[in-house]
């Protein structure tokens, strides 16, 4: 496509805005890493903060793993290329060790049949229940590689560097544990589980009514989840608009 298209001003907008997010993001989480692991001082006196830490390390982890699904579909940078694939690979390894081409992979075919059996992020036989199905995505997702990862790590922290196992339990192995059960109820469980509300169409996806600052506290907007599947090329920071499109009257403030 020509540079001068029409199309190409607003491709190097999105690119632009989706990767000063992504660097915000990830250089919170980075700096926030560093600080808990080799300066913040655990105590008991301190122990209130270190839960607040905890909780914020948690969140910024959510927004690495929504920032390298936006480059699985390529809308971190739109006609980016091998640049989505380097960036979202990037992410998606610090943050558990996952593979980029599976992780990709399975989550096109996600979108393909989304609930039903050909869907890897879906339980056939737990559609409604949270712990049962939760419990078969992490064996579904969390295979060797991750484990070879996370205990790369730890290992490293305590053994070598001297960081307090309590350090690496509280700071980095609870927020990481965290982020995947607020990635798996926002992003999944909850706009795909069976209910008496239904689905509005084949997507077999719904949409949280949430507004603005709790959607983003949530999950980045990927509460918005019908709308992601209507147009998976929106990227997250978009989605608050693509919800007032599609149902205007149905968003809350």
């Amino acid at each position: 496509m020509a540079e001068n298209s029409p199309t190409a001003a607003p491709a190097r907008r999105q690119a632009a805005i989706g990767l000063t997010l992504a660097l915000c993001i990830f250089a919170s989480w980075l700096a926030l890493h560093i600080f808990s692991m080799f300066v913040f001082d655990l105590t008991w006196a301190t122990l209130p903060l270190a839960l607040v830490i905890a909780a914020l390390q948690c969140w910024l982890s959510v927004g690495l793993f929504i920032v390298s699904h936006d480059a699985m579909h390529g809308s971190l940078i739109p006609r980016g290329g091998k640049a989505n694939d380097v960036v979202g690979g990037f992410l998606l390894f610090i943050y558990a060790g996952f593979s980029w081409n599976r992780m990709r992979s399975a989550h096109f075919a996600h979108h393909r049949e989304p609930g039903s059996a050909s869907d890897p992020d879906f339980s056939v036989d737990h559609p409604a229940d949270f712990w049962r199905w939760y419990s078969e995505f992490l064996r579904r997702y969390f295979g060797w590689q991750s484990i070879v990862f996370v205990f790369t790590v730890v290992l490293t922290y305590w053994l070598i560097l001297g960081v307090p196992v309590e350090k690496i339990v509280l700071l980095y192995g609870l927020p990481a544990i965290a982020s995947s059960m607020q990635l798996f109820y926002f992003g999944t469980f909850r706009p795909h589980r069976h209910a008496t509300d239904g689905f509005a169409d084949r997507h077999n996806a719904r949409t949280d009514d949430f507004g603005w600052l709790k959607s983003l506290a949530t999950c980045f907007h990927f509460g918005y989840h019908h709308e992601h599947h209507l147009a998976p090329h929106v990227p997250w920071w978009k989605l608050p608009e693509a919800r007032r499109t599609t149902r205007p009257s149905q968003v809350s403030a």
